[in-house]
């Protein structure tokens, strides 16, 4: 069998499949600039070369006695502890699962941990509407609120988590999908493990960013999304301590997931297959394991350009007239940022930035409508409006922003390259009509 990856220097545009793609602009064609990343990434050639050498050998795991299926299910299995040294895990404490995304892993969680609505799960402003919406459904959920500067720091996570009743589980984002501000993960997971609590985390943003360890931070529960972390596959990964899904009827019913079968009883398989009801997505999963050793391998290499990018983007935004940011414009952040313009509606600019310029951004609030709302300072009456009308479809009245994102592929000259682009829209070219609408 060949290597499970290749390796590569992820800095580079190169290294993305479709990373010169080029795209209609005016009377010419032009590099497409992809500065969408915290939504989803391309693949590397790496993680397809893993997939295309997988493929011959594609089987159903678990099942045969035939060779491909022995070989599947042996890569299905070297996936797993893939995923656990990606992140720190001990396997003979935690284990790992593969959801096809972070919103159904966080939906798998909350439901096993077989919470009640005498729960109460702590839980954050910032949040995505995947760490928020699940964990609302089976239990009371408390918010940490933000300040001014749309952050929060540990005394506010403490003070939550001092008053009664004391919550069973905190979950957090570990970055912004917004802002891409970074909160104190370690001494957030050490206040609630200090009191007991279970810490869920939401790693969809912070995975393919920077190193997580999963034992050294306390965190019982790690989640996210392979698409982010250039494996767009359709699986991502769960990692979990071992005991929370030891007992318990399982989120998914259905084949693989037991070990009997009668017409009036179920004797549920041991964990971690009793969460693998099925036939899974291998191919994901090859491709998730592929990022995560190519990850693994460009270590300090992705940080020092990102923190690269990060600079770039503050210095190319803030040239821009009448561009205003929102969230945190210092410190420890990702290269993310969200921003509106004076005079120029949300969908408007991301609009003219691809037509004009080949350039791919997103508008909208990015599934997290209560950050936003705090981010652009609406009153309770405002929020309602906000529902009244997108009750009614009325997207052009909608609030927004828009959210430029990069990854560790993202060439600087991209960032120089939406500096331009922004200073043009800006300096009162004639505008195009747009049809009102948001990305999410």
């Amino acid at each position: 069998m060949t290597p499970l990856v290749g390796t590569g220097d992820l800095s580079q545009r190169d290294a993305l499949v479709g990373g010169d793609v080029s795209v209609p602009v005016g009377g010419e064609h032009r590099r497409y600039v992809d500065l969408d990343a915290a939504a989803t990434t391309s693949a590397t050639a790496g993680v397809v070369r893993a997939v295309q050498e997988f493929l011959p050998w594609y089987s159903s795991v678990h099942r045969g006695a035939g060779a491909k299926s022995q070989v599947t299910s042996a890569r299905y299995e070297q996936a797993r502890e893939s995923l656990l040294r990606f992140v720190g895990a001990d396997p003979t404490t935690h284990l790992a699962l593969f959801p096809k995304n972070t919103t159904e892993g966080l939906n798998l969680i909350a439901y096993r941990l077989g919470l009640t609505r005498d729960d109460v799960v702590l839980t954050t402003a910032i949040e995505h509407h995947a760490n928020l919406l699940p964990w609302r459904r089976h239990a009371q959920v408390r918010i940490v609120d933000v300040d001014r500067s749309g952050t929060y720091d540990v005394d506010a996570v403490v003070a939550a988590l001092d008053q009664r009743p004391t919550p069973r589980v905190l979950a957090v984002s570990g970055a912004s999908n917004v802002t891409g501000w970074l909160p104190d993960l370690a001494g957030i997971a050490a206040a609630a493990r200090d009191r007991g609590v279970l810490v869920v985390v939401d790693g969809a943003q912070l995975v393919p960013h920077r190193p997580v360890d999963v034992a050294a931070l306390g965190i019982d529960v790690l989640v996210w999304s392979g698409h982010k972390m250039f494996a767009p596959f359709g699986a991502g990964g769960l990692v979990a301590d071992r005991r929370l899904l030891a007992d318990g009827e399982p989120f998914l019913v259905g084949g693989g997931a037991v070990k009997a079968v009668s017409d009036d009883e179920v004797v549920w398989a041991d964990t971690p297959d009793r969460d693998d009801a099925g036939t899974p997505n291998v191919v994901g999963v090859v491709a998730l394991a592929a990022a995560a050793e190519e990850l693994l391998a460009a270590g300090e290499r992705n940080r020092v350009h990102e923190d690269l990018l990060v600079q770039a983007l503050d210095d190319e935004l803030g040239t821009v007239p009448g561009l205003r940011r929102l969230g945190p414009t210092s410190g420890d952040r990702l290269p993310v940022a969200a921003f509106v313009i004076d005079g120029m509606p949300h969908a408007e600019v991301a609009h003219r930035l691809a037509r004009e310029h080949g350039i791919g951004v997103r508008s909208g609030c990015f599934c997290a409508h209560p950050y936003l709302s705090r981010l652009f300072g609406l009153t309770a009456g405002e929020v309602q409006q906000f529902h009244d009308d997108a009750r009614a479809d009325r997207t052009d009245r909608l609030p927004g922003a828009v959210r430029v994102s990069c990854s560790s592929a993202t060439p600087l000259a991209d960032v120089a390259t939406l500096g331009e682009a922004l200073r043009a829209l800006t300096a009162g070219a004639t505008r195009p009509v747009v049809t009102a609408g948001q990305g999410r």
